[in-house]
């Protein structure tokens, strides 16, 4: 099996004439959206909304822990929540692109000089302005030393206002990066008044917000629901809620798909997507995928067995990623090259498309060709030391860490697995002495920026989420790319990063994990794409007709 292009591939639109006798067939069985998917298209969001909706039940998978984005215990379902609440400089559209927020326009004056032209009729929920005091607090609040968006500023010399409208950041170095990271919540501006009058208890539950969105924060329910209500007097009249009120509840993916069967909820963005293969035979659900950059990737550990950089490309000539998106995924995912999904593909997207069809050495699933080359590797890495991959009760990780074992045994490696708690999985990046328990772990990485650059700095000998990679050229090339201001010039560097990262493989990278939004019949109009961690989503869910 040829790798398919992203173009064909990628993400599905699943409606209820493709699921009927007459449009092919209703599928019976999660691995038969595989064969669905021939006949679907790309999108990065869904139909437009022809009318208002009066209220909506969404669902999502946990409760948000903080809904102060400043924060470093807000979660994924923070951000899902409060990007409808909370605007920022910049802002992420549908098709990944960076366009216009609270600031009209950027420029970069000198390579050195980036101005912001803010606008002059925004205003907070509370009625206030939003004032150059409100946005130049809050830049340096996020700019600020454990924060949780401090690590985006690193060559920022300074933060003024320049005139009556004008925000200017002076550079250490030109940094084309940075103007993604003010799509993201290193851009987030609030009320000062009202983050400094709650303390150390603004984002929780007795909490209002302090944003200037389409949506507002009308209660959170510890345990129970976070309810939003249409911002009656946005500033942006023509980007007004189609919503009056929506309300979050969380459950568990069982319950997500039930309660979306059964009409009980309008919505869910699905974190496993593997359960979104129930849904796609449901005549009454909408099934769509978008961009995203988020894919799971089995991360090499220091611990010593795949140190040799040839051991890391044989598995993953031998892993079978179609076997793992079908057995953990539902077919619903894309077997993938990169660390960085095509989400991250704001700019220049046939030039990354293209170089992204040429990489090599990460089969969709192994030819005896591949297996042969493999082995190869293997002998020309010398004695090799048995591999221990890291899993935990989740059936994604088990279904990874299984076809990592099978593909070490069809090469000649000796491996195993160890289960290590799910509560603790995640300590893997912070704690060297978890990471000293096995060779791999696997996770699903994701950036805020529609940048690869943006990515590829996590390849840089300085990192702090790959252990085996050291390479000054790359290193020197990381600094390049962020200061190339010229977008085709940006490009070409991070192809090179690619380039160097899928010869390295400092992490095997496995399956894209495409956004997925599921929603009933009479609704409509919400991103596909992964934007929706930044983009005010719900403004844009209304009905059909």
């Amino acid at each position: 099996m040829s790798e398919p292009s992203l173009r064909r591939c990628l993400s599905v639109v699943v409606a209820l004439c493709m699921l009927t006798t007459a449009c092919g067939g209703s599928p019976d069985s999660a691995s038969s959206a595989a064969d669905t998917k021939q006949n679907l298209k790309l999108v990065d969001t869904t139909p437009a909304a022809a009318g208002r909706l009066g209220q909506a039940t969404w669902l999502i998978s946990k409760e948000p822990t903080n809904l102060d984005l400043s924060n470093d215990d807000a979660n994924d379902q923070s951000d899902l929540i409060m990007a409808n609440v909370c605007e920022r400089l910049n802002k992420l559209q549908p098709d990944m692109s960076v366009g216009p927020g609270l600031a009209a326009k950027y420029e970069w004056k000198t390579p050195t000089q980036l101005v912001f032209t803010i606008r002059d009729n925004a205003t907070f929920h509370s009625g206030a302005p939003v004032t150059m005091d409100d946005v130049l607090w809050s830049i340096k609040r996020n700019a600020a030393d454990g924060n949780s968006e401090a690590d985006e500023f690193p060559n920022v010399a300074s933060v003024d206002l320049t005139g009556p409208n004008e925000l200017t950041f002076t550079m250490k170095q030109p940094d084309a990066v940075f103007v993604e990271a003010l799509a993201g919540n290193a851009g987030l501006v609030q009320e000062r008044k009202v983050v400094e009058a709650r303390g150390k208890d603004f984002g929780t539950p007795s909490s209002p917000d302090a944003c200037s969105g389409p949506l507002k924060l009308k209660d959170w329910k510890p345990g129970d629901h976070v309810t939003l209500v249409k911002a009656d007097d946005y500033w942006d009249t023509g980007k007004a809620s189609k919503v009056d009120e929506i309300t979050f509840k969380w459950a568990a993916d069982d319950a997500i798909v039930n309660s979306l069967i059964t009409g009980s909820a309008q919505g869910a963005y699905i974190d496993n997507i593997a359960s979104a293969a129930r849904l796609v035979k449901s005549g009454d659900i909408t099934v769509s995928q978008g961009p995203d950059t988020r894919v799971w990737s089995y991360m090499v550990t220091e611990r010593g067995g795949l140190t040799d950089p040839n051991i890391r490309k044989a598995l993953s000539l031998a892993l079978n990623r179609d076997g793992v998106n079908r057995a953990a995924f539902g077919s619903l995912g894309q077997p993938w090259k990169e660390p960085v999904g095509s989400g991250a593909w704001g700019y220049e997207k046939p030039a990354f498309q293209d170089a992204y069809d040429k990489l090599t050495g990460s089969p969709v699933k192994p030819s005896a060709q591949d297996i042969d080359e493999a082995r190869k590797l293997v002998a020309m890495a010398g004695e090799t030391k048995p591999i221990v991959v890291a899993s935990d009760s989740s059936s994604i990780r088990n279904t990874l860490a299984n076809a990592l074992v099978d593909a070490a045994q069809k090469i000649g490696l000796k491996a195993s697995i160890t289960q290590i708690p799910t509560v603790q999985y995640g300590d893997f990046y912070d704690n060297p002495d978890l990471r000293a328990k096995a060779d791999l772990y696997m996770d699903d990485y994701y950036i805020s920026k529609s940048d690869p650059v943006g990515f590829y700095k996590s390849g840089a000998s300085s990192s702090q989420v790959q252990w085996v990679f050291k390479d000054s050229t790359y290193d020197e090339l990381v600094l390049d790319g962020r200061a190339a201001l010229d977008n085709a010039q940006r490009a070409e560097i991070s192809i090179e990063l690619a380039k160097r990262w899928a010869d390295a493989k400092p992490w095997i990278s496995a399956i894209l994990s495409p956004s997925t939004v599921a929603l009933s019949s009479k609704v409509t109009g919400v991103p596909a794409s992964g934007a929706v961690r930044y983009y005010p989503w719900a403004a844009d869910l209304g009905t059909k007709g």
